[in-house]
């Protein structure tokens, strides 16, 4: 194996164990959504890495259905907090 690789295997592998772990233990929601927001652009920079090294592109559709749900996901998580903030007395 590349020694190049094993280092961005590595590197994205911590990235997204720390990651889970603020997804399991913020503190609040937002936290959480920003944990996931980062963990779905590790996996689209890791499916971009393989494509580049592997010099394909069949891994294009599925970076851009990854990158609407986290948009989608953004937007979602910031309507809910927006009404419930509202809400709040």
């Amino acid at each position: 194996m590349n020694p190049l690789l094993v280092v961005i295997v590595v590197v994205f592998a911590l990235a997204a164990l720390l990651t889970i772990v603020r997804i399991v233990m913020g503190p609040s929601i937002l936290d959480r959504a920003v944990a996931s927001d980062v963990l779905l652009t590790e996996v689209v920079c890791v499916l971009g890495a393989e494509m580049a090294i592997n010099g394909h592109t069949r891994s294009l559709p599925v970076l851009l259905i990854i990158a609407a749900i986290g948009v989608f996901g953004s937007i979602t998580v910031a309507r809910f907090v927006a009404v419930k903030e509202s809400r709040t007395p």
